[in-house]
């Protein structure tokens, strides 16, 4: 894959204690895991829920990135200030396999 359509760059976070900055504390929260990374960020769709009678919508994307080990479901992706979940394993390109990851992400509701 050409380094041209990966012109975003985005943060991954994968959950486990972060120091307090007020504190001190060590605490449940979200470590930056790789930063900068290279990638495409492609909305798909948006679709409205309702839950607990509050209106709520969940962006559904596409992150593609060049092959790396360790990026897992439990971890989270940032980009331009916004949240993305990883919603399921990572999928591999068709040809090698090692070439490139495509991830279906959803924007929207979280865990913080």
């Amino acid at each position: 894959m050409r380094a041209g359509p990966m012109r975003h760059r985005v943060t991954f976070q994968s959950p486990g204690l972060v120091q307090d900055e007020e504190s001190g504390e060590m605490v449940e929260g979200w470590a930056d895991v790789w930063k900068g990374v290279a990638a495409r960020v492609e909305p798909i769709s948006v679709k409205d829920l309702i839950a607990a009678q509050a209106n709520q919508s969940q962006l559904s994307a596409r992150i593609v990135i060049r092959y790396r080990e360790g990026v897992l479901p439990t971890m989270r992706i940032l980009y331009r200030s916004k949240i993305y979940n990883i919603e399921g394993p990572a999928l591999p390109d068709p040809k090698s396999g090692r070439e490139y990851l495509t991830l279906a992400v959803s924007e929207g509701l979280n865990n913080g």
